[in-house]
């Protein structure tokens, strides 16, 4: 589940999603935390890349964090879309030749197949793809049936407040280098994805809007149990996906932190969660992560 928060930006940023019907607001209360000495203070929060519209989540602490900042950092900050298709391009499919579901067992092959036309798409849409873009893509689509919106998501709001702010934004990452994970995940641990994916399509709805509720209540162990479950089979998913990424990032804030400013931080909900969070990394490094209560 928190798998396929990681890629929905980018999976949405491809396939578009449609406009939204007001609704009325329910009040958020995601979780934030706060790293500070003298003269530096970076906010550390977990976002969700595609929502529901409705949640009242930018406002109260997180909307005063944000506008104590002179600096948004993301995950990536999106590159233009012609530059982000050849990326995908380079990295996630291949020349025709072997079709895709025919390294699948013939089971999670058929449930492929017969999945694409619920989304809009032809059965062999993702012939050329490879399993790990498979397995982005087929993880999104289902959210957009159920009415998420990455014109909801926190970074496209954060993004959008920040530009009107004259904030400087950065990104942790670039985008080839975030595809790049996947794409050096070897072909054995892509296909178990791409299958555990296949066979979780009939809960997409259901484990989603459990991560939801626990970001939406400030559940941090809640959130915390989540990743964990969802991450227990897919060690090496695991390891490049989340951990390796969280140590490289607690690194950049341990550098950041020798410059004065203050930063807000916003990256997926998944890794301020858990034992091998951002913050577990920080407090190896003498850095103490706490929570802001608001």
């Amino acid at each position: 589940m928190i798998r396929r928060l990681l890629p929905a930006l980018l999976a949405l940023a491809l396939w578009g999603c449609g406009g939204a019907k007001p609704v009325s607001e329910t009040a958020a209360d995601p979780a934030l935390w706060v790293v500070k000495d003298a003269d530096t203070t970076i906010y550390l929060f977990g976002t969700v890349h595609v929502l529901k519209p409705g949640l009242s989540w930018f406002d109260d602490g997180v909307k005063k964090a944000f506008d104590a900042s002179d600096t948004l950092v993301l995950e990536l900050v999106m590159p233009p879309d012609a530059e982000m298709q050849k990326i995908v391009s380079d990295l996630g499919t291949h020349a025709p030749g072997k079709p895709l579901p025919d390294e699948l067992p013939p089971v999670e092959a058929a449930k492929m197949r017969a999945a694409l036309p619920e989304y809009g798409l032809s059965p062999d849409a993702l012939d050329n793809s490879d399993p790990w873009l498979a397995a982005t893509m087929l993880s999104v689509l289902p959210l957009r049936q159920l009415g998420y919106d990455d014109k909801q998501g926190a970074e496209l709001i954060l993004t959008d407040a920040a530009k009107a702010a004259g904030k400087k934004i950065e990104g942790l990452e670039t985008a080839r280098q975030q595809l790049g994970y996947f794409d050096a995940l070897p072909l054995p641990a892509q296909r178990k994805l791409l299958i555990e994916t296949i066979d979780d399509l009939p809960q997409a709805g259901s484990k989603i809007d459990q991560a939801v509720s626990a970001w939406r209540k400030g559940d941090a162990d809640g959130l915390a149990a989540l990743v964990n479950a969802d991450m227990a089979s897919s060690p090496e998913v695991s390891e490049a996906l989340l951990i390796r990424r969280n140590r490289n990032w607690a690194d950049w804030i341990s550098k950041r932190m020798q410059q004065p400013g203050t930063v807000f931080l916003a990256v997926g909900a998944g890794h301020l969660a858990g034992s091998a969070s951002v913050q577990a990394e920080l407090a190896k490094r003498g850095l103490k992560a706490e929570r802001v209560r608001y």
